[in-house]
C-alpha cells in the first residue's frame, strides 16, 4: 500500500530550518517553569564541569588547546532566558529539564566544533571519514530530512520509519526482519552537488546514547547472540587475548569476557572500527554536518515525537514501541560491568570515547572502589 504524498507540507515544515544550530528553540516559559528549573542549576552546573573535563582530556592529548581561544564571558540574563525557554512539545518539569540539556550540547558542540583545527564541512573530511559519515546519513526527498543512523541508539526503528514514509512498508507495526539496506536511500549514493544541496537545506537529525551503555549493547547482543559476529569477530578476539588460545581451532568466539572485548577495542583505530561500537563523534561527524536536532534515547519516545512533528509526518505514522523481547542494559548492569573490568583497561578506554561524552554531554561513569562496592 502506498502511503498519501505530503511533499509540500514537508516542504514547508523544513524550509526554516536555521544553519548551523543543533535545534531551534521557541520561548514559551512561564514563571513555574522558571521554578521548577532554578532547582536544577547546580546539578547542572556540576554535570557541565565533569564534561568538561572529560573534552579537556581529549584537547590535551591532540595538543587542542594551543589554538583554543577563551569564549566571551555570558551574563546571567542568558541563563535565565534559558531556563525560561521550553520545547514546543510539552511544558512539564521533564520538558525543561530537557531543554537545558539540549542546550548544553548545543553550546559544547559549538565551542569545540569552532576551532581551527576541527572539520567544518563533510568536504574538510578526510575520504574514510567522508565515507563514514555519508554511509550513515539517510535521505528522505519528500519530507527533506537527513538522519544519521548510530547502531545501538533505536536505528533499527527509524528504519522503519524512513521505509513507511517512502511507501516501502505498511507500517512500523508489520512483524518482518529489518533490512538495513533495501528501501532505503543513502547521502553517499547522490552526487556531490546533490549531497551539498540536501545538507544545506534539509532538516538534519541524529541520536545519541551514553558511550558506555551502547558499548555494553553492542558487546551482548553481537556476542552473546549473534553467531556470524561470533565468528568474525570473537574468535579473533579469543585467541588475540587469551593465554593459550592463539592457534586453537576450536574457537567458536561465543564466549568473549567483556575485558577481553575492551582489550580489542584499545587496539583498534575508532577510524577503522565496525559501526556498533564506534564512536557516534566519527559516525556521525557533528562538527561536519550542522544537525538541526539531536535526539537522545533516554528520552527516545518524546524527541522521536518531535521529530515526527517537526518534519511534518502524517498523524498515522509513530515511533514503533520497544520489541518485547529486548532485553535493555540498566544502571545496575552497566555498573557491574565497568566496575569488574579493571581500572587500567577503564582509563584507556575512555579517551576513545571522550568525545561522545563531552559533545553529546555525558557525564563520565564513576568507577571509583567506594561506588562500585555499593
Amino acid at each position: 500500500m502506498m502511503l498519501p504524498r505530503r511533499q509540500d507540507y514537508g516542504k514547508r515544515r523544513s524550509d526554516g530550518v536555521r544553519s548551523g544550530s543543533v535545534i531551534n528553540f521557541r520561548s514559551a516559559g512561564s514563571p513555574g517553569s522558571v521554578r521548577r528549573s532554578s532547582a536544577l542549576l547546580p546539578s547542572v552546573l556540576t554535570f557541565l564541569v565533569i564534561v568538561a573535563s572529560g573534552g579537556l582530556l581529549l584537547m590535551i592529548e591532540k595538543g587542542m588547546l594551543n589554538s583554543v581561544e577563551t569564549p566571551s564571558p555570558r551574563g546571567s540574563a542568558r541563563r535565565l532566558e534559558l531556563i525560561g525557554e521550553t520545547r514546543k512539545y510539552g511544558a512539564d518539569g521533564a520538558d525543561v529539564d530537557s531543554q537545558i540539556l539540549q542546550e548544553i550540547r548545543n553550546r559544547t558542540i559549538r565551542t569545540m566544533c569552532s576551532q581551527k583545527n576541527m572539520p567544518h564541512s563533510v568536504w574538510s573530511l578526510s575520504p574514510l571519514q567522508r565515507k563514514t559519515v555519508l554511509q550513515h546519513i539517510l535521505v528522505n526527498d519528500e519530507y527533506r530530512f537527513l538522519y544519521c543512523y548510530v547502531p545501538k541508539v533505536a536505528c533499527s526503528n527509524w528504519k522503519r520509519v524512513l521505509k513507511v514514509l517512502s511507501g516501502a512498508l505498511e507500517s512500523v507495526d508489520v512483524n518482518i526482519k529489518m533490512d538495513h539496506r533495501s528501501d532505503l536511500l543513502f547521502l553517499s549514493s547522490l552526487k556531490p552537488e546533490e549531497i551539498r544541496y540536501r545538507l544545506k537545506h534539509y532538516f538534519k537529525f541524529m541520536f545519541v546514547r551514553e558511550p558506555m551503555e551502547r558499548l555494553l549493547s553492542a558487546y551482548r547482543n553481537k556476542f552473546g547472540e549473534i553467531e556470524s559476529y561470533q565468528k568474525k569477530y570473537g574468535a579473533e578476539i579469543v585467541k588475540r587475548y587469551r593465554k593459550g588460545r592463539a592457534k586453537d581451532a576450536s574457537v567458536t568466539g561465543d564466549d568473549v569476557t567483556f575485558g577481553e572485548f575492551v582489550r580489542y577495542l584499545l587496539d583498534e583505530d575508532v577510524e577503522r572500527m565496525n559501526e556498533h561500537w564506534m564512536p557516534i563523534y566519527n559516525l556521525c561527524q557533528p562538527c561536519a554536518v550542522s544537525y538541526n536536532f539531536i535526539g537522545s534515547y533516554e528520552q527516545l519516545g518524546r524527541d522521536s515525537e518531535y521529530v515526527l512533528q517537526r518534519i511534518g509526518a502524517p498523524p498515522f505514522v509513530h515511533f514503533p514501541e520497544r520489541q518485547t523481547w529486548y532485553k535493555p542494559v540498566t544502571t545496575q548492569t552497566l555498573h557491574y560491568y565497568l566496575c569488574t573490568l579493571p581500572q587500567k583497561l577503564l582509563r584507556e578506554l575512555l579517551p576513545k570515547y571522550i568525545l561522545d561524552f563531552s559533545l553529546f554531554a555525558y557525564p563520565l561513569p564513576n568507577t571509583t572502589t567506594e561506588h562500585c562496592r555499593h
